[in-house]
């Protein structure tokens, strides 16, 4: 919660006028029963009209000033929390854009997701809610109680032994509901990543009619998250009706004690009336106090979950990186590379050692989970090796600046990923000021251009989400184009031509062979990267055979075996 309420700082003016009206709102509340009790006491009772006018103007004067400071307190509260809700997105925002994919597996998508909308709005809730109501519910409870006392000492003692009780109560509420709060939010992330992958998968779901399915795995995190809103409701539920008999019962009493004060005349009907007015507006301060309490159970919770956000060591990214800039001819040498995940006790890659000149392409081999993707990911310092050293033209990769290393790799993942835009906007994602003729240039070379020249708006046709209205073959084709766009100096295909017929990829590979760049080629086909200068062949995170086609198809029997295997198939 500090590190939210730092944001405050930008708006102290804001900040500080919504708290000085509302105290001056307060002010006027705290005196309304006061001059009430005046009225009564010098001018009904005396039956002075002079006096009823007199004080009645004053109180109607004021109210009309606690009226238009409370409108002004609402706009300045506003401007603060919508103001803190901006900065805090914009921040969080940032700070998972400098995240690196390790950081990914301590927070889902569906759980950042969260983190930016849900949060950050009850964390606005919170803010104007304390600046309006949360501060002014216990000041009014305090206050009242002094007025009170002023008034008739002995009838506000009757107030002050139901008070504390209450006040120990609301603690107490307050504590538990932070805890129950915070669960709800957990929950609240295990529906959103259930609805996201049935969102992304909706037409996977179809094609095998697993819809029953789906409908019962959002039953298994809907449900508790309803009961964990329940449980935190009904604690919430509950203290109002006991507030209102502490403070009735109080009431009563006040009541029963006044009447003999009456009669005795140890007080006076208007004081008595001022006495039972501050007691009614306080049970009212702590029915507010219930809503005040479920609002910051979940503005404390949210808050947290914001914090862990903020608070992430993102020190290694872009915009933290202050090493010189160069540019970078393509030698990539691996130097006794290990990596582990953070979530994984096997180590992904294993002692890997190989040097790739630069403008050669390299072939990556192996089965599933060997490694690949893992190696290739290094390369960018999408991570960072656990031991050993990458050199780029002779620098270890750690020196060199990583704004630079990445806007000279070319990287195409898996998995084609598009965004919401045109043609043209896709592919210049991948150099922000590419030019038309850039842009043609890179969709020829990805073998795409007739594609886009074919369609009825050309470049500027509109890409549904994710791509959807392509197929994977075009889609795999665009991520090309937009990593071939920024002309790298090294480019990493992460099986990206998978999707492909032989013929397209064939005209691709031998494109890719007449760029001045260093190619990588993850591939599960030998055609794929028979004609590379190097193929590396791993296993198990480690590099079993390493040569040119000819020399593995001599001396390596893994190859060979994926090669047999291959032709038998027709694939090769």
């Amino acid at each position: 919660m500090k590190a939210v309420l730092t944001y405050l700082r930008s708006y102290k003016f804001s900040f500080v006028m919504a708290i000085v009206l509302m105290l001056v709102e307060l002010a006027v509340e705290l005196s309304q029963p006061f001059l009430m009790g005046v009225i009564i006491d010098q001018g009904i009772l005396q039956k002075d009209m002079s006096a009823v006018a007199t004080w009645g103007g004053l109180l109607l004067g004021l109210s009309l000033v606690a009226f238009a400071a409370g409108i002004a307190s609402s706009f300045f509260a506003a401007n603060v929390s919508q103001g803190v809700g901006h900065d805090l997105r914009r921040d969080m925002y940032e700070k998972i854009q400098a995240f690196s994919p390790i950081h990914f597996q301590s927070f889902p998508t569906s759980s950042l997701i969260t983190r930016l909308t849900n949060d950050v709005t009850q964390v606005q809730g919170f803010l104007f809610m304390g600046m309006r109501i949360m501060l002014r519910a216990p000041l009014f409870i305090i206050g009242g109680m002094i007025m009170a006392f002023v008034v008739h000492a002995q009838l506000a003692g009757i107030l002050l032994m139901a008070v504390p009780f209450l006040f120990i109560l609301m603690f107490w509420i307050m504590t538990k509901g932070v805890r129950l709060f915070q669960k709800v939010q957990k929950r609240l992330d295990g529906v959103n990543r259930v609805i996201r992958e049935n969102l992304v998968n909706m037409r996977l779901v179809k094609a095998y009619d697993r819809g029953e399915h789906e409908r019962q795995g959002f039953l298994n995190v809907n449900t508790p998250l309803m009961k964990s809103n329940k449980t935190a409701l009904r604690l919430m539920e509950t203290t109002m009706p006991i507030v209102m008999f502490g403070m009735n019962v109080a009431l009563v009493a006040l009541l029963w004690f006044g009447a003999l004060e009456l009669r005795t005349n140890g007080a006076q009907e208007g004081e008595l009336v001022s006495v039972l007015n501050y007691g009614t507006r306080i049970m009212f301060s702590f029915s507010v106090f219930t809503f005040l309490i479920m609002m910051f159970s979940r503005g404390r919770a949210s808050a947290t979950r914001i914090t862990e956000v903020l608070h992430q060591d993102s020190t290694s990214e872009v915009w933290k990186d202050t090493s010189p800039q160069i540019d970078i001819s393509g030698r990539v040498t691996f130097e006794s590379v290990s990596f582990s995940y953070p979530s994984s006790q096997v180590p992904a890659l294993h002692d890997v050692s190989f040097t790739i000149g630069a403008g050669e392409t390299v072939g990556i081999l192996g089965e599933t989970g060997s490694g690949k993707s893992s190696l290739t990911q290094l390369i960018p310092r999408l991570y960072e090796p656990t031991s050993g050293t990458i050199y780029i033209d002779g620098q270890d990769s750690s020196e060199i600046n990583i704004k630079a290393l990445r806007k000279q790799v070319g990287f195409v993942p898996q998995e084609a990923h598009l965004f919401t835009g045109t043609i043209r906007e896709n592919i210049a994602w991948g150099k922000e000021d590419a030019t038309n003729e850039e842009i043609r240039s890179a969709a020829e070379e990805a073998n795409i251009h007739r594609f886009i020249e074919s369609l009825a708006e050309g470049y500027d046709t509109q890409i549904g989400q994710k791509g959807v209205n392509l197929s994977g073959g075009q889609k795999q084709r665009l991520s090309i184009a937009r990593a071939l766009v920024k002309k790298p100096s090294v480019l990493v295909l992460d099986d990206s031509t998978s999707a492909l017929d032989a013929n397209t990829e064939a005209d691709i590979l031998q494109t890719l062979k007449e760029l001045k760049c260093t190619v990588f080629i993850i591939a599960q086909k030998i055609s794929s990267v028979k004609e590379a200068d190097h193929i590396l062949v791993l296993r198990q995170g480690s590099i079993v055979d390493q040569g040119n086609h000819d020399a593995l198809l001599q001396d390596s029997k893994m190859y060979q075996r994926i090669y047999e295997s291959q032709v038998q198939k027709g694939v090769v």
